[in-house]
């Protein structure tokens, strides 16, 4: 479509006659004049913006009108559910992108409690004075990991670097070669060291570091011993580490202190879910790291938090690290994360109760009957776009926690006369997106993680592959 010319960009309506028109007068009365003058301004700016880098503008016959269609959709868009719920099909089941992990009932109901009422988070009510909102999480954090004490913040990424600057401000601090991560969003482990204000003194190679390169590396400059978790990749062949029971021993002789960053991080034991032994935080603690650190939204199933546990004395000069406050959770994830952390009181239940858990615990035989009742259903919602078939699939835990662990799972994959993106697109727009994954010439989505069918079900007779065209 031509793009207009002077004279017809000439033919806009001015901003004021604009927000007096016909066309956004309802706009007006819902969002206010405000919003929709700001709206309007931007609109009319992108137009002259788009012609004079010469690109297509389509003002129709009607500026007015198909600048009022504009405002109305950018203005909805503030209204619109964000983040929206989504399904996850993908077969990542504790995916970062889409949320990691889903909350147990518990935590939901004590965040509604949390959210509408008042509550005592820094306020104790046997002193009737100021308290310490680590109060609620620490003695359960303890008994659960076996640590002298706890602290928590908003995320892992936080808790490493309110360590590393508590306990070895301008100080070196020693690190394998092989467990300088980076993990999503540019993380890199080099860079939140120079952040926290330490300096990185790296160990050993990429592939085998030994004990004495570690104490050949310890001098008067040392302010921590530090082990990394290589929470997304594995290095497999001619390899050597340090055991973590052995690297506390050195840090205890030199007198320096030895800190794990378990990335993940897990309380129980992984087995049960037919996936590979991975350290708990208690075994670490028993192990003998005076400060360690884990995530509270991966493996341990609840929201978002950095979670530091080990010895009395350097905890509580981490609680005093003017940083803390700058990190610390919010009221709804802290009583969210107390919910969570009480369903490990009772480990026969853990498995049922908390969602993540629940989903690498969930049985072969279950998600294949699962399939054979929905691939014919899929199928008719295709009509005569594609066909859909039972396949084997292989998830995996994700967001860094045991990267090369695979579990097999089923889920139905669907060839399509029309194109992948399109369909893929379809499932996006359903009320409750599906998102799957694309392999080869398949759109597949994995059942491991669908706990609610019937939502998945119900919506599949809106499913809309619009605009197909036949692959040649």
């Amino acid at each position: 479509m031509a793009s207009p010319t002077k004279a017809e960009l000439r033919k806009i309506p001015s901003i004021d006659e604009l927000l007096r028109s016909d066309e956004l007068s309802d706009v007006v009365q819902e969002f206010g004049r405000a919003h929709v003058l700001a709206a309007v301004q931007q609109s009319v700016a992108d137009v002259r913006r788009r012609f004079d880098e010469g690109g297509s503008v389509d003002l129709t016959s009607n500026p007015a009108a198909h600048l009022a269609a504009k405002v109305r959709e950018d203005l909805a868009q503030l209204i619109t559910a964000t983040p929206a719920r989504v399904f996850n099909l993908t077969g990542t089941v504790i995916h970062t992108n889409l949320g990691r992990a889903p909350l147990p009932e518990e935590a939901i109901a004590a965040m509604e409690q949390a959210a509408r009422y008042p509550s005592n988070l820094e306020f104790d009510l046997q002193r009737g004075r100021r308290g310490d909102r680590d109060t609620h999480l620490e003695r359960l954090i303890c008994s659960l990991t076996g640590a002298e004490a706890a602290t928590v913040v908003n995320n892992n990424a936080a808790a490493v670097m309110l360590s590393l600057n508590t306990l070895a401000l301008r100080k070196e601090v020693l690190v394998a070669r092989g467990q300088l991560i980076e993990i999503g969003g540019s993380f890199r482990m080099p860079d939140i060291m120079k952040r926290a204000g330490a300096k990185l003194h790296e160990v050993g190679t990429t592939n085998r570091t030994h004990a004495h390169d570690y104490t050949d590396a310890i001098g008067r400059t040392t302010g921590l011993v530090m082990e990394v978790h290589t929470s997304n990749y594995l290095i497999n062949g001619f390899t050597k580490a340090v055991p973590t029971s052995d690297l506390a021993k050195i840090a205890q002789q030199h007198v320096v202190p030895f800190m794990v960053d378990l990335g993940s991080g897990t309380l129980v034991k992984l087995e049960q879910f037919g996936l590979p032994n991975e350290a708990t935080v208690a075994d670490v603690v028993a192990a003998g790291a005076d400060i360690v650190t884990f995530s509270g939204d991966k493996l341990l199933g609840g929201p978002q938090a950095g979670i530091v546990v080990g010895k009395a004395e350097l905890i509580d000069r981490i609680k005093r690290n003017p940083m803390k406050r700058a990190m610390r959770m919010d009221k709804v994830s802290i009583v969210a994360l107390r919910a969570v952390l009480q369903l490990y009181l009772d480990p026969q239940k853990v498995a049922d109760k908390i969602p993540v858990l629940r989903m690498l615990n969930r049985s072969l035989a279950d998600i294949e009957r699962q399939a054979e009742n929905l691939r014919p259903v899929v199928e008719q919602a295709l009509g005569h776009t594609g066909r859909a078939e039972i396949v084997s699939c292989k998830s995996q835990v994700g967001s860094g926690a045991l990267p090369t662990a695979e579990t097999q799972s089923a889920g139905i994959a669907i060839k399509t006369s029309s194109s992948l993106s399109r369909l893929s697109a379809a499932f996006r727009q359903l009320p409750v997106p599906v998102i799957g994954r694309l392999t080869g010439n398949r759109f597949i989505m994995d059942l491991r993680c669908l706990d609610d069918t019937q939502t998945f079900v119900d919506q599949l007779k809106l499913l809309n592959v619009s605009g197909r065209s036949a692959q040649r």
